[in-house]
């Protein structure tokens, strides 16, 4: 052992206390070479990791959009009035309803609301709503007072103060219509129409003179029924041609009356010498 020591001890003292190496190329090197790895930065403290994105999440599906509340209904069958007239007056001028107006909103009015409506792409209800209104006011004129009452059933006027005493046909111009009035009350009233500006109807006061249930006019050959003479060939009767044209046409000279079932009433109680009044 102490052989060993000594040898070692020689070398040092020979070579220096430094260990030179040298490598492969002949150089100088360092007796220990460590090789460090530096750890990325994320590892190093006090780095600050790189956010990763987050994942786009998928889109939620739309929710179909709520279906729009019905319109509100103005007019359906069964209703009444002054406004179910002017409805059937404007679908008259579009050529949807022919009959009336009658101011009842009866199933003729409906099935042409419903016709209106499906050529328009409308909902076929046949109840007229708003929306169904507005698009046929759009389409039509204000109707004038004879289009309301193209078929009769206009508000009579007052009555003519030569109507309020006796048995009396109070006839008006200006309303178009007959009361028969027995000392100033109202038995009935009716819908008439008069002759033209060529064969005007008289007025004033008349009487009846003369009264012919199945009369045929033997200057125009067409039939008078119910006839009630007051003024010459004058005279209230029913009229067929009024019932089927309204106010498109006019007598030549005569009150006519369209409904024929109260026209037979009337003529049945009024006798000859009752009065006659018409008046503007």
């Amino acid at each position: 052992m102490r052989k060993v020591i000594f040898v070692v001890l020689a070398a040092l003292a020979v070579g220096g206390c430094t260990v030179r190496t040298t490598d492969p190329g002949g150089s100088p090197r360092s007796p220990v070479h460590m090789q460090v790895s530096h750890p990325p930065a994320d590892d190093k403290p006090g780095a600050t990791a790189t956010p990763r994105s987050a994942p786009t999440p998928a889109p939620r599906p739309k929710k179909a959009p709520a279906p729009a509340p019905p319109a509100p209904v103005l007019w359906s069958r069964g209703d009444s009035g002054r406004d179910v007239r002017e409805l059937q007056a404007r679908l008259h001028q579009v050529a949807w309803l022919y009959d009336g107006p009658t101011g009842s909103y009866d199933d003729l009015t409906e099935n042409a609301v419903r016709g209106f409506q499906g050529k328009r792409g409308l909902p076929r209800t046949g109840r007229t709503d708003t929306v169904t209104w507005q698009r046929l006011l759009r389409m039509t004129h204000e109707p004038g007072q004879w289009e309301l009452y193209l078929t009769g059933g206009q508000p009579a006027a007052y009555p003519d103060p030569r109507c309020l005493r006796g048995r009396v046909l109070c006839i008006s111009k200006s309303s178009r219509t007959l009361r028969w009035m027995i000392d100033g009350r109202t038995v009935s009233t009716v819908a008439v129409r008069f002759g033209s500006q060529y064969t005007p109807t008289r007025e004033g006061v008349f009487s009846v003179y003369w009264k012919s249930r199945h009369h045929v006019s033997t200057l125009y050959d067409s039939p008078m029924p119910y006839a009630m003479f007051f003024s010459g060939g004058q005279a209230v009767h029913y009229s067929a041609d009024f019932a089927a044209r309204g106010y498109g046409g006019a007598s030549h000279g005569c009150v006519n009356v369209r409904d024929e079932t109260a026209i037979a009433a009337i003529f049945a109680e009024v006798s000859t010498g009752d009065k006659v009044v018409i008046y503007w």
